[in-house]
């Protein structure tokens, strides 16, 4: 999980650099998207791991 937010930042960053530079491209955005559905899949991943009776 920690990994994949750290790729979710990285990304943001790249971003915010873009934009010094005429702005983000398609591949940036896809870059970000990535990251996101990674940080996504991993909370899922996590939230199937966890055990249900000590959630309650």
């Amino acid at each position: 999980m920690i990994a994949a937010e750290l790729d979710v930042l990285d990304a943001e960053i790249t971003m915010l650099y873009a934009e010094d530079h005429g702005g983000p491209t398609v591949l940036d955005w896809r870059r970000l998207r990535r990251a996101e559905a990674r940080v996504t899949r991993a909370a899922a991943d996590l939230t199937a791991r966890t055990d249900p009776r000590r959630a309650a």
